[in-house]
């Protein structure tokens, strides 16, 4: 009897994501808008992290990150 092997297929998508609060919240937000219309997300990989000032202040803070998700076979 031959054993069944299980092939996974992972996709991975960009995501821009940004807060008025932390970096943290960026990817949260980024994570939870993508889980809306992408299933089986299993990582975020950040690449590249920046921030926009306003009046000697931070005024947001953007993340540019990629997300990885298992697709049914």
């Amino acid at each position: 009897m031959k054993s069944k092997k299980s092939t996974k297929v992972l996709k991975v998508i960009e995501v821009l994501s940004e807060s008025d609060k932390s970096f943290e919240d960026a990817i949260a937000r980024g994570v939870k808008a993508t889980s809306k219309s992408v299933r089986n997300i299993r990582s975020a990989y950040v690449n590249e992290m920046s921030t926009t000032v306003e009046d000697g202040k931070v005024d947001k803070y953007r993340v540019n990150m990629k997300l990885t998700f298992s697709v049914d076979v």
